[in-house]
């Protein structure tokens, strides 16, 4: 069976050696002293690894099932999410105003990581209710606050965001749920929405939804959206439970995986409803948990891969099959282990160069997350903006890919389910498709974020990266060569790439759209190519002053040499596809396909 070992080293390794947490100004960074991250993460993966993840193929085997209007998770969940709620987990990075512990999001999103890659179907139920609870955060009452924000940050009551309908996913202005104002104030709402994660469970005695729907007479399409907070129980403002809303589940839908997360269909029957944010400006408000629930499914792309990678580590080194072609290594025994083969090589150090340096590109998003929030930086909020859609597009498309090359270690192992790793594999799929499928991403970063405040961001990370570069050039020539030089080669064609959109895309747009995808992905290889100089850079100081696990640096050192001689220069590709422009693209007529 599978196994999940929480990367706490390397996380401790991140935190305070590349982006030296404790030393930095962000309001409550100077209390992540390494004794206490340690701590913290080291509780979190105990219970990653002892509690969620032996759930990890029960939730996958069993599913969540549907029965006389009622849904029940699998064996085993409703005792974790105990664990979980005891423990405080759900508000770690949440408000201590209304029962969180305060911690930054970059603590917060380091655990996230260790819990979803023992569970991801598990951590969906807590990890959906924060990005509900921090809407109604930004964007409710006072009173609303103080009703639904103590419930849900201790996960007493779970949340969800109800958008897509069965005619409409990305295009929300074609939704046909309606809110039809009430004199008390409220709003009934009538309609059916698809995908709902975490729709209905037993794992908390009520669920509060986000749901998107039109009130009559309001502007049309995406202008006319406004958001409301529709309990499945009605609450006095106490808390005290009520009557039953007019919202059921229509049925769970079967899926490809994450099967233990119950994913409804859900029926609004005139259920009462309360506006959130303002009339009509619905999206606002749901923005704030869709771009949070997005680097949340980044995360779960890294997670998977990580995951994945551990038990494919572990079946190369156990796995006998052939000889090293230099010399057996294993001379007393039948053949030598996988992973003497250069081909197995070559796999697992693209799946170990990928996690790591994805890790660190997550828990930099996130500190972003908290110099914005925490000291309202508008440079740093203006950069997560920008990155959001490249963290998100890159590290699950990647994340999934690395999911299949663990897989392969495996050979017809990996195929038959009894091994575990096709679990990896189908639950990592659905991050590439859910809050938003990755195309819209890329559309999202060529369309919206590249010009936005008039190029400011994107030239600001341009600057970052040649600061960087500048610096560095005046250590070691080594350096320099094996790191430096290689990550302004890949820089120069992000630039050149962005040119290209400049003087091509506002005379035919679709010379930017058709290369938007490879512009994502050329953007998430320069930004790991920072990373992984960045993480270069910290370990040659720690190896140069004698202190620490010298062959954890070691490892580090070689790992990033790997990704900057064998997966940076795949900038080189895509800006070739970025500059062959929209013709081929576009070529053929629509009747001959």
């Amino acid at each position: 069976m599978p196994r999940y070992t929480a990367p706490t080293k390397d996380v401790q390794f991140l935190l305070h050696e590349v982006l030296n947490v404790s030393d930095s100004d962000v309001p409550g960074y100077s209390d992540l002293e390494p004794e206490f991250t340690g701590a913290v993460l080291e509780e979190a993966g105990k219970i990653a690894s002892q509690v969620l993840q032996p759930l990890n193929s029960v939730g996958d085997q069993e599913g969540c099932r549907f029965e006389n209007g009622v849904v029940t998770t699998p064996a085993g969940f409703k005792q974790a999410f105990e664990q979980m709620k005891d423990g405080g987990w759900p508000g770690l990075d949440m408000p201590e105003a209304f029962g969180g512990q305060n911690m930054p999001s970059v603590l917060g999103t380091a655990v996230g990581e260790f819990f979803s890659g023992a569970n991801q179907a598990f951590t969906m139920y807590q990890g959906l209710t924060h990005g509900a609870a921090s809407a109604i955060l930004a964007h409710g009452t006072d009173a609303q606050k103080a009703t639904y924000l103590p419930k849900m940050v201790a996960c007493d009551w779970t949340g969800t965001m109800n958008l897509t309908e069965p005619h409409c996913g990305t295009d929300l202005g074609l939704m046909r749920t309606k809110a039809e104002p009430q004199e008390d104030g409220s709003y009934k709402i009538t309609g059916q929405k698809i995908f709902i994660s975490a729709g209905d469970h037993d794992l908390a005695e009520n669920v509060i939804h986000l749901v998107l729907a039109k009130i009559p007479g309001g502007p049309d399409g995406i202008k006319g959206v406004s958001l409301f907070i529709v309990p499945k129980i009605m609450t006095d403002e106490d808390g005290t439970l009520g009557a039953r809303n007019g919202v059921s589940v229509g049925k769970i839908e079967e899926k490809m995986g994450i099967h233990g997360n119950s994913t409804c269909v859900m029926d609004y029957e005139g259920a009462t409803g309360f506006l959130l944010g303002a009339e009509h400006k619905g999206m606002r408000s749901m923005f704030t948990m869709m771009n949070e629930a997005r680097l949340g499914v980044a995360m779960q792309g890294l997670a998977q891969a990580e995951a994945a990678y551990q038990n494919a580590v572990d079946y190369a080194k156990d796995r006998l099959q052939g000889r090293d072609v230099t010399g057996a290594k294993n001379p007393d025994g039948p053949a030598d282990p996988l992973i003497v083969h250069p081909d197995i090589r070559r796999n697992l150090m693209d799946q170990k160069s990928f996690v790591e340096g994805a890790r660190a590109f997550m828990l930099w998003g996130a500190s972003l997350i908290d110099r914005s929030h925490r000291s309202h930086d508008a440079q740093a909020e203006g950069l997560i903006s920008l990155m959001t859609p490249v963290l998100k597009g890159f590290l699950t498309d990647k994340g999934y890919d690395m999911t299949v090359q663990a897989q392969q270690i495996y050979g017809g192992h990996g195929y038959i389910e009894e091994w575990g790793m096709s679990q990896y594999t189908r639950d990592a799929r659905i991050t590439m498709i859910y809050e938003g499928a990755n195309g819209v991403q890329a559309l999202d970063l060529v369309g919206r974020k590249l010009a936005q405040n008039g190029g400011k961001h994107v030239m600001g990370f341009f600057e970052m990266v040649k600061t960087f570069c500048k610096e560095a050039d005046e250590t070691s020539d080594t350096f320099k060569a094996q790191f430096v030089d290689p990550l302004k080669a890949a820089s120069k064609n992000l630039q050149a790439a962005g040119m290209y959109f400049m003087q091509n895309g506002m005379k035919n747009p679709n010379h930017a759209l058709a290369g938007s995808y490879d512009f994502m992905h050329l953007f998430g290889h320069v930004c790991l190519g920072l990373m992984w100089a960045r993480m270069a850079q910290s370990a040659e100081n720690a190896l140069s002053s004698g202190t620490g696990d010298a062959t954890f640096y070691e490892t580090k050192l070689t790992t990033a040499r790997y990704y900057m001689t064998r997966q940076l220069p795949a900038t080189a590709l895509h800006l070739a596809r970025i500059q062959s422009g929209a013709d081929t693209v576009m070529a053929l007529d629509a009747d001959l396909f």
